[in-house]
C-alpha cells in the first residue's frame, strides 16, 4: 500500500477580521493539535485560503483511518477545544449536512 492524498473544502465566515484571526491561529497551531495530527498517521497537511474558502490537502500513511482519527479526536479534550474555537470562524459550505465541517472532495483530474 502507498500513501493516500485527501482533499477537503470548508468556508470561513466572510468577515475580514475573523479571517485574519483564523490565519493568525494557524501560524501558531497548538502543539496538542499538531501532535494529534501526527499521531494519526497524517504525514503532511496543508491548508490554502482564497477569499473565504479553505482547501486542505492531507497526505496519509497506509496506517491512517478516518474512523480512528474521528474517535481519537472525540476523546481528546484539547482537540475538542480547538474545534469549538475554530467554529467561531468557520461555516459549512453550501449543501453540507448538519454539523458537517471539512468536506471531502472528489478527484476529477490527474496529470
Amino acid at each position: 500500500m502507498e500513501n493516500q492524498k485527501h482533499c477537503f473544502a470548508l468556508d470561513l465566515k466572510n468577515d475580514p477580521t475573523l479571517i485574519k484571526e483564523y490565519v493568525e491561529y494557524h501560524k501558531n497551531v497548538w502543539p496538542e493539535i499538531t501532535e494529534s495530527i501526527k499521531n494519526s498517521h497524517i504525514e503532511n497537511l496543508d491548508i490554502y485560503l482564497v477569499e473565504n474558502r479553505l482547501f486542505m490537502v492531507m497526505e496519509t500513511s497506509p496506517l491512517f483511518s478516518f474512523d480512528k482519527k474521528q474517535k481519537a479526536d472525540q476523546n481528546n479534550d484539547k482537540v475538542q477545544e480547538w474545534e469549538t474555537l475554530m467554529w467561531k470562524y468557520q461555516q459549512a459550505i453550501p449543501n453540507s449536512k448538519s454539523g458537517e465541517k471539512w468536506r471531502l472532495m472528489n478527484k476529477i483530474f490527474e496529470l
